[in-house]
């Protein structure tokens, strides 16, 4: 399989997807970050296969790359690139997120939002 994602490779490592995202939680949105964070986990995940890992990384490295098709800055519309691109890798690899890995996703979202409303959990679950 082809990744759409790949050239963002370079822009994904954990520690820069955990400074990131604890950096612009509240300005990412929930559905962005639960997205991410799904992704996330699924790629820690070691029955999930190297071609996954593959498209998990890119969209990842798209999340963090400072070169954004819509720029991150741009009030409202800044992350909907990010959530478009990272909604299109979890539909490839919708198979791998199980359970636990909706959990960890979940709980790590709680900590962070103070009130997540379930219908926007639900827009990213219906991909799966």
């Amino acid at each position: 399989m082809k990744n759409p994602f790949q050239k963002y490779n370079q822009f994904f490592s954990e520690n820069l997807f955990w400074i990131k995202i604890k950096k612009f939680t509240r300005a990412a949105g929930v559905q962005v970050v639960y997205a991410a964070l799904l992704l996330f986990y699924t790629f820690r995940r070691k029955e999930t296969p190297p071609w996954a890992k593959k498209i998990i990384i890119g969209a990842l490295g798209y999340f963090l790359s400072p070169i954004d098709a819509i720029p991150d800055l741009t009030p409202f519309l800044g992350y909907t690139d990010d959530l478009s691109i990272l909604a299109f890798a979890l539909s490839t690899i919708a198979f791998f997120v199980n359970k636990e890995v909706k959990e960890n996703a979940q709980t790590t979202l709680q900590r962070w939002f103070k009130e997540v409303n379930p219908e926007d959990l639900e827009m990213i679950n219906k991909r799966l």
